[in-house]
């Protein structure tokens, strides 16, 4: 029987080229296959020239490759070549699929090793120069997504913290905004919202949980929304 390929699931960060690992960059440039989302840049792509490049993307609200189809190329992937990549947007360990693509590889006794990426939530952060912490404000911090599986509840509960962040926000960020309004979070409570992180039309909007309650205008890109004490600007902020 020919040896097993060995597959890396990648972080590619949020989405400048430039803020995926070394790591990640060293193993793009030796991939024979590379796997990617729909939210991975042209430019990330450059950095894989010599491998063979498979689009697996998945966005919300549009059509996408199945997360089983997925998990069946991988596999045929480890039995084709040597090392393969999948490359996903932001860290493979959070609102990656990661679990399911390990299961997959796991069965058929196919090595592999994680590689993390800065999560959105971070970058989003820096971009904004708004930590997610801040001394006697704010020391608890919780990533949730409105995105559910078939069995599981449209509206589950959201987490109690000091700062939310909400991945995948955009269409679903009124409706959390209305929660929390209705949980008796001040109105005025200040909210970030950042689309498109670390790209060069990235959109950085400040508004009030009142204001998010009203919704969103549709962008044209990834959609993140922090919330919380923590993100109000400081006085001397620009």
């Amino acid at each position: 029987m020919a040896a097993l390929g060995k597959v890396f699931l990648v972080g590619a960060g949020p989405g400048a080229a430039d803020l995926i690992t070394v790591r990640g960059a060293r193993l793009l440039a030796q991939a024979d296959v590379v796997l990617y989302d729909a939210l991975v840049t042209p430019e990330m792509l450059e950095l894989c020239a010599r491998a063979d490049k498979i689009s697996v993307g998945k966005r919300s609200g549009q059509r996408s490759t199945a997360q089983t189809l997925i998990n069946q190329q991988l596999v045929e992937c480890a039995h084709k070549y040597a090392l393969v990549v999948r490359l996903k947007g932001g860290d493979p360990m959070l609102f990656g699929r990661a679990d399911e693509e390990l299961r997959a590889l796991e069965l058929e006794g196919i090595e592999v090793e994680v590689v993390p990426g800065i999560t959105t939530a971070v970058a989003a952060a820096a971009a904004t120069r708004q930590p997610l912490t801040k001394r006697g404000v704010a020391r608890s911090v919780a990533f949730f997504t409105s995105s559910t599986a078939p069995d599981e509840p449209d509206h589950p509960a959201l987490p109690e913290t000091d700062t939310l962040v909400q991945y995948m926000g955009g269409r679903e960020a009124a409706a959390t905004a209305e929660r929390l309004l209705a949980e008796g979070r001040r109105p005025d409570l200040p909210v970030v919202v950042v689309e498109n992180c670390s790209r060069p039309d990235e959109r950085i909007l400040r508004l009030t949980l009142t204001d998010l309650a009203n919704g969103l205008e549709p962008g044209h890109g990834p959609v993140l929304v922090m919330l919380g004490e923590a993100l109000a600007r400081r006085e001397h902020q620009r």
